[in-house]
């Protein structure tokens, strides 16, 4: 027996709705960054080359998060419009502002490293779901990933874990062993969180 699906009605969300979604997809994945940065974790994607740039450099995660995002915007701009381009900027800038001002409010000096490599995982994959879903991203790698996901249909949360690979990999001759290990745990969840939560064609607006 075939079930027909009823129709979707497919409404956009108000820009009161994008505001507040920027607001809270960049506070969700600067509050993780702000733990990985803590215990001088890593994570993957283009977030994870500004981590290792900054360890090695000694520059600010969020100076350097912000700088590194820049020749991407070209692509965005190209391929996924001027819209997108200027949200994602906006929670580009939010995000790299938020890791520098949590310290200011909360201490987690003492906090347990796989903790917070969890906690940061399952916050950030939440932000870039909230980003995705009203048409930004977190900038980089998340651009490209959304790029495939529209013009081809992979899943954004499988290319991002591809590239996180990459990352990762390259971090061993920086980061020690466990936090390592902590790390890749956290971005197993990362990348499961926005897998299963962000497929094409089950979200609309």
């Amino acid at each position: 027996m075939t079930v027909i699906e009823p129709p979707v009605d497919v409404k956009k969300h108000a820009v009161w709705e994008d505001v507040l979604a920027l607001l809270i997809g960049s506070f969700l994945m600067s509050w993780g960054m702000y733990l990985l940065n803590a215990i001088d974790g890593v994570t993957g994607g283009l977030a994870g080359v500004a981590f290792l740039t900054s360890y090695v450099s000694g520059w600010q995660l969020g100076v350097v998060y912000f700088l590194i995002n820049v020749p991407f915007y070209w692509l965005a701009v190209r391929r996924m419009g001027w819209a997108f381009t200027l949200k994602t900027l906006s929670a580009v800038a939010l995000i790299s502002v938020g890791v520098g001002l949590h310290p200011h409010f909360i201490d987690v000096a003492g906090i347990d490293p796989m903790y917070a490599a969890i906690f940061a995982g399952l916050a950030v994959g939440t932000g870039m779901i909230v980003l995705f879903r009203h048409g930004a991203s977190a900038g980089g790698f998340g651009i490209l990933a959304q790029y495939l996901q529209k013009t081809r249909g992979w899943r954004a949360g499988y290319v991002q874990l591809a590239l996180d690979i990459v990352v990762i990999g390259a971090s061993v001759a920086l980061v020690e062993p466990w936090i390592l290990v902590c790390s890749v745990v956290g971005g197993v969840l990362l990348n499961l969180v926005v897998a299963i939560n962000h497929r094409p064609g089950r979200y609309f607006g």
